[in-house]
């Protein structure tokens, strides 16, 4: 029996490419607000070219049955935008947000190394928030959208 190839889009350094708005998010305080939204733009190329994979993977597995072509296209693109955009994006964003304002009235600290720590801080935040990131999509997709579905898939694993 062969080996399955491995999946470009989450065995791959590719993966990594998810992870961009969480990036850029982190940097906020330290960047202009246009290589934030670039890095959201990066994050959703990645979603976007997941789902397209996934569709192409499922039309060469089930050429005859358009419906899951559709479904594996919909269920990764809706996945992976709440589980490695959106949600994530908001995350960091409000962690941030919330310790450069902490940091700012609780410190001294000079305006810089404010917003370099709150960068550090939401870094750091990223390898936490990923795994319950994760699980609650797949809780929220399995008692939603994948219903219309029938029963639940294979849901997508970590971006």
């Amino acid at each position: 029996m062969g080996q399955e190839e491995p999946d470009l889009y989450r065995d791959t350094w590719v993966r990594y490419l998810g992870y961009a708005n969480e990036v850029g998010e982190s940097f906020r305080p330290l960047v202009p607000v246009s290589v934030v939204w670039a890095s959201y733009g990066v994050a959703t190329a990645y979603v976007t070219a997941d789902a397209i994979d996934k569709g192409r993977k499922a039309a060469t597995a089930h050429a005859q049955d358009p419906t899951r072509v559709g479904v594996a296209v919909v269920d990764t693109f809706v996945w992976q935008s709440l589980a490695s955009v959106a949600i994530p994006g908001f995350t960091i964003n409000r962690l941030c947000a919330a310790s450069l304002a902490l940091l700012g009235s609780l410190t001294r600290w000079p305006l810089p190394v404010r917003r370099w720590t709150t960068t550090a801080l939401g870094l750091a935040a990223i390898p936490l928030i990923i795994t319950p990131i994760d699980r609650t999509v797949d809780f929220l997709m399995d008692s939603s959208l994948r219903k219309l579905y029938g029963t639940p898939g294979e849901p997508p694993t970590s971006h």
